[in-house]
């Protein structure tokens, strides 16, 4: 099935993708990178993220059984809001703030920097918090029993999102905050992975392929030999 091949490879996509962001945070809270590298790796890196992350929840729209379409067209929706904020926000610093400041023209362009509590500031705390609520509306597709692993990932991702608001929307922003918040370079690339592997394990288009079930025996049924 086409929507599941695209949701894996678009999956494991979005999952490297997050983790090549996880590695250059933790690169840039070391003093590891210089600018202006450390702000075009981690840009770079997140709007990695948006593309096959969207094509990764479209594919589990398309897989979901009848009874929770409702719940994975709210996860396109919401995914669609974060990639807004997510793609406008990166874009514009990878494409405008980041080439007029080394230009030393970073003057005339101050209202588009990303510094904290401005208004990309707040662009990047709602892409985060758009991806939770994704995830969020994601789990009600998942079987209990046979897809527990992925509802327990997505849960956790849900769960640790009020940590990142607290790294944004705290009053005093220092780099020490952001420690708060690692639980998601774990919960995020984890829920993306098991999400990709769950949407690839079969290729067949059974009803059961969204419920995460055995699948369903073939309506009729194949005659009985005959004995001779």
């Amino acid at each position: 099935m086409i929507a599941r091949r695209v949701g894996y490879w678009s999956g494991l996509a979005a999952f490297g993708a997050t983790l090549a962001y996880v590695v250059v945070q933790v690169l840039q809270m070391l003093g590891l990178l210089r600018k202006p590298l450390d702000e075009i790796l981690i840009y770079g890196a997140s709007l990695a993220i948006v593309f096959p992350f969207v094509l990764e929840m479209v594919a589990l729209h398309h897989v979901a059984p009848n009874e929770t379409k409702v719940w994975s067209h709210a996860a396109v929706i919401f995914t669609t809001i974060y990639a807004v904020f997510a793609s406008a926000n990166y874009i514009v610093q990878l494409g405008t703030v980041i080439p007029m400041s080394l230009a030393g023209e970073a003057a005339e362009i101050h209202v588009l920097q990303q510094t904290p509590h401005s208004l990309f500031w707040n662009f990047d705390a709602l892409a985060y918090i758009f991806m939770a609520v994704a995830m969020l509306m994601a789990i009600p597709v998942f079987d209990k029993m046979a897809a527990r692993r992925v509802r327990v990932a997505l849960a956790a991702n849900v769960a640790v999102t009020p940590l990142i608001a607290i790294v944004y929307y705290y009053p005093r922003f220092s780099p020490e905050l952001v420690l708060i918040a690692l639980p998601w370079a774990i919960t995020a690339p984890v829920a993306m992975l098991l999400v990709a592997l769950w949407l690839g394990k079969r290729d067949e288009p059974t009803h059961s392929d969204a419920l995460g079930a055995n699948p369903i025996p073939r309506w009729p049924p194949s005659p009985a030999p005959q004995g001779e």
